[in-house]
């Protein structure tokens, strides 16, 4: 996320803490200062994926299936169908989802 949400993070981020931004879905602005950044050490990390060479990806990929762990994802991951999928994108905006959630798809 981007926007409001990413400065929210930011905000909350605990001294010398680092956050992953992977995609701007809620919008490209960054209404922040450069306070999290200068007086806790806060680092804002862009993760550029689609022209990340393919050996990076590979081993970005390994290392999940290696080091991730299964029942923490389990213990957040809620399986939909498809046609909640709209539903739950309203959620997602609203703040309103904790966790990650698994389409089924039909």
């Amino acid at each position: 996320m981007g926007s409001l949400t990413l400065a929210h993070v930011l905000a909350q981020t605990k001294m010398r803490g680092a956050i992953a931004a992977c995609g701007l879905a809620q919008g490209m602005d960054l209404p922040t200062s450069v306070a999290p950044f200068i007086l806790r050490g806060v680092c804002l990390l862009g993760i550029e994926s689609v022209m990340c060479p393919k050996p990076l990806r590979l081993e970005a990929w390994q290392r999940l299936g290696k080091e991730l762990d299964r029942a923490k994802l389990a213990s957040i991951t809620t399986t939909i169908p498809f046609d909640r999928v709209i539903d739950a994108a309203r959620d997602i905006v609203q703040g309103k989802i904790r966790g990650r959630f698994v389409v089924e798809m039909p």
